[in-house]
């Protein structure tokens, strides 16, 4: 079994980190930097993906509320928690809202969205977004990479690469569950107030 997850890391891995970086990608981006230092990528394609999955989502959710505000997916982000705020401080300040707001976990999506409702130049979106995706992917991949090798030297070095992918993709899920909830969490104080 660990062989076949392993096969389909090895194979499909570098294209699910691009997809999975579309979104809110923190985990996917650790889980690269992890596996990167596993030797299971490239590093430089491992960075590569998270960074263009990261520019290319936020480019696309950008268009999105610019071209495309009144399709039901479109329509459907509108209505989610956080959106109106997203649009004020998107509104108010839009360059510092476009570097800023990929860290606000949960926001991400809303708020690219919400920025492409606001009167900011697409030029200048696409370079914002293009610094602030450089800097995300550096981030959150480097982590992942130095946890890589602080796991090798908890873990140990002997460990058969199969179990390495296990305790990756363990903690990769471990730290998406523990950021789904605290989004939840969030969600739910601010349909409160």
């Amino acid at each position: 079994m660990t062989d076949f997850i392993h096969l389909l890391v090895e194979r499909y891995g570098l294209i699910a980190v691009f997809a999975g970086c579309i979104a809110e990608g923190e985990s996917i981006a650790l889980l690269a930097g992890f596996f990167a230092h596993q030797h299971l990528f490239a590093p430089w394609a491992a960075f590569g993906a998270t960074f263009l999955g990261a520019f290319v989502g936020d480019v696309f959710f950008f268009l999105a509320g610019r071209r495309l505000s009144e399709r039901p997916f479109v329509e459907k982000i509108k209505h989610r928690p956080g959106f109106s705020h997203a649009l004020r401080l998107a509104n108010t300040y839009p360059k510092s809202f476009v570097i800023l707001n990929r860290y606000a976990y949960g926001m991400r999506l809303v708020g690219a969205v919400a920025t492409g409702f606001t009167n900011l130049n697409w030029t200048t979106f696409i370079a914002l977004n293009a610094v602030s995706s450089l800097i995300w992917s550096a981030l959150f991949f480097g982590v992942g990479y130095v946890f890589g090798l602080g796991a090798e030297q908890i873990i140990g070095a002997e460990l058969e690469k199969h179990e390495r992918l296990l305790v990756g993709l363990a903690l990769g899920l471990a730290v998406a569950i523990i950021a789904a909830l605290i989004a939840h969490r969030l969600a739910k104080r601010e349909t409160r107030d």
